[in-house]
């Protein structure tokens, strides 16, 4: 046998090229003993945009460093009366505000910035984002008084920004507001990219198409995760290209001829409003606009560049009674129906400036989102019984989705080969879904997430799992209240609303518990007085009887006979309607 095959195990051997001889050394018993190096991980939580629309946020972490992707509202739902907003409970992020780098915001839409304002009042940190981003921000913040002591930061697709241990970049993307990014976050776990809010639009307003080479250059070398926008998960195909609602206004606009056009669309969607009003200058028709968020931007879009407006075309809307209506484009907010929009006013005949017509030819530019559909058609409808002519999506290519369908996500994942999945930004529905895409893309299910709000994930090389659950939750904004509106105060409001209320009224000599006045039952959205005497009789006996048996006691403790006056009325109450009213007694002692 050949001596160099001859070697005692646990020698390590080296060639010596020139002596033709090997070298013996012994290996350390130490290093043969040591422990398999632990694997880098980075952990993420989701405090909003799992399981619904609206209110996105995302917090990274890695050891002693976090930092947060945009910070969003959702708009209340009919179960919410009263509520303004609904904004991320941001406990976690506050207990946490001294590991804070810095929030990133992906794009400037209500669902991305609009919770900000109220966390920055909490946890002062630096804000970085797009151009045209940073100029609806200041909007914000200058009206809660904010905007001197905030830090932001303006920065632009392909720049990097490094906040402790993650170093992101941007990448562009399309979508129905110009300036949105992805995010490409390295850190020592690898890695992740994050496509915020996307299409892939070829043929896009301002020609600036999503950077996909970059999205493959981030694939080929290797990405760790990826969280991608779920929106449109369930359509099947391709989203239309924006341009082909620009086509489309050409052609309805010249179907108009005499009439005054209406066209309602969300107010962030800048391409939108600049292809109206290109299509109106063609036609030699003013502009007016209406609604305060529209107005904010088209202002902050002429002051940055991003619209492109003739002199002289816009007019303010107090003056659109001194043209013809075959010169006239009104630019309305109201496409999702909501009860105090510009549209929905013009519809019920309750709007202070512009009184709609016959001649009117109304264009809702708009999808319904989600829950927002009885609402829309209620204003279609309404709009109809005037004899006034509306086109919605249904009808014509008035609305482009901006956000990717699902061949568009299946070339994301293909570009972007990522070893995790994690479907965001949609309900159920929609993530249940775009994970069934990643399985039919060839990615493991075992290395795909669907989360929720409050869920906690950590990420390996070696592996995804579920760690725990952060606070999280909703917050409500009513008024200049934040969070001051809990389950307790919204069921009231949902009774109230439901069934009414009645309270009942006395006035008790204080020494000995005589009844000075009353009972008296008053009745609000419950039942007509006049007509239901015999009810309201019935009701007060009962509250004389109760009054009685408490004097009878010699012990007057008043809290004690409130609640058994509305526990008894309350019963007799259903038991006559079946209807189950608040009960407010109100005693007075003199």
């Amino acid at each position: 046998m050949a001596k160099e095959n001859m070697m005692p195990s646990g020698v390590n051997r080296k060639r010596n090229s020139k002596r033709r001889y090997y070298t013996y050394k012994q290996a350390s018993k130490k290093s043969s003993l040591l422990a398999p190096q632990e694997k880098e991980k980075v952990k993420i939580s989701f405090l909003g945009g799992m399981n619904e629309i609206g209110k996105n946020m995302t917090v990274y972490q890695y050891k002693d460093d976090m930092f947060i992707v945009d910070c969003g509202l959702a708009f209340p739902t009919a179960e919410l009366p009263g509520v303004d907003l609904v904004i991320p409970d941001f406990t976690y992020v506050v207990n946490n505000q001294e590991r804070i780098r810095g929030i990133i915001i992906t794009h400037g839409h209500e669902d991305h910035i609009g919770g900000l304002a109220y966390l920055l009042k909490r946890c002062n940190v630096p804000v970085y984002a797009t151009k045209l981003t940073i100029g609806l921000i200041k909007c914000k913040l200058e009206e809660h008084g904010l905007l001197n002591s905030t830090k932001l930061v303006e920065i632009k697709p392909r720049d990097n920004i490094t906040l402790g241990a993650f170093n992101i970049e941007l990448i562009h993307v399309n979508h129905s507001i110009p300036d949105a990014v992805g995010l490409a976050i390295r850190c020592p776990a690898g890695v992740i990219i994050q496509t915020g809010d996307f299409k892939i639009d070829t043929t896009p307003v301002d020609g600036d198409m999503i950077d996909l080479p970059r999205f493959a250059e981030f694939g080929k070398k290797g990405v760790l995760a990826l969280l991608s926008d779920s929106t449109n998960a369930e359509r099947p195909g391709s989203t239309m290209s924006e341009r082909v609602v620009g086509e489309s206004f050409e052609l309805l606009f010249r179907e108009a001829r005499n009439k005054r056009i209406i066209v309602a669309t969300f107010a962030s969607n800048i391409h939108r409003v600049q292809q109206i009003i290109d299509v109106a200058s063609a036609l030699g028709r003013k502009v007016a606009v209406i609604g305060r968020s529209l107005e904010n931007l088209v202002n902050v879009g002429t002051e940055l560049g991003y619209l492109n407006i003739p002199q002289s075309i816009l007019i303010p809307i107090d003056t659109i009674k001194n043209y013809a209506d075959n010169k006239l484009v009104i630019i309305t907010t109201g496409s999702q129906g909501e009860p105090m929009s510009a549209l929905t006013k013009i519809a019920n005949g309750e709007h202070r400036k512009v009184t709609c017509t016959p001649n009117d030819y109304v264009i809702i530019s708009a999808t319904p989102i989600p829950g927002n559909e009885k609402m829309v058609s209620n204003v279609v409808n309404a709009l109809m019984k005037k004899g006034i002519e509306v086109i919605y999506e249904k009808m014509y290519e008035v609305h482009a989705s901006g956000h990717a369908c699902q061949q568009d996500l299946k070339l994301m994942m293909g570009l972007v080969k990522p070893k995790y999945f994690i479907p965001v930004h949609g309900e159920q529905k929609h993530l249940a879904k775009h994970a069934m895409l990643a399985e039919q893309m060839g990615i493991d299910p075992k290395n795909i997430f669907i989360g929720d709000i409050g869920n906690t994930i950590e990420l390996s090389s070696d592996e995804l799992k579920q760690v725990g659950n952060v606070p999280a939750g909703e917050v409500y904004v009513d008024g200049y209240g934040v969070g001051d509106v809990g389950n307790i105060v919204l069921n009231d409001r949902k009774r109230l609303s439901k069934d009414g209320i009645i309270i009942i009224v006395a006035t008790i000599d204080s020494q000995n518990g005589y009844i000075v006045s009353g009972p008296d039952i008053v009745s609000r959205g419950f039942v007509f007085v006049r007509e239901n005497e015999e009810l309201m009789n019935s009701a007060r006996d009962l509250a004389c009887r109760i009054f009685d048996e408490q004097y009878d006691r010699r012990y007057h403790d008043w809290n004690s006979v409130k609640t058994k006056m509305r526990d008894e009325i309350s019963r007799l109450m259903y038991e006559k309607t079946k209807r189950s009213p608040m009960v407010l007694p109100i005693f007075m002692e003199i």
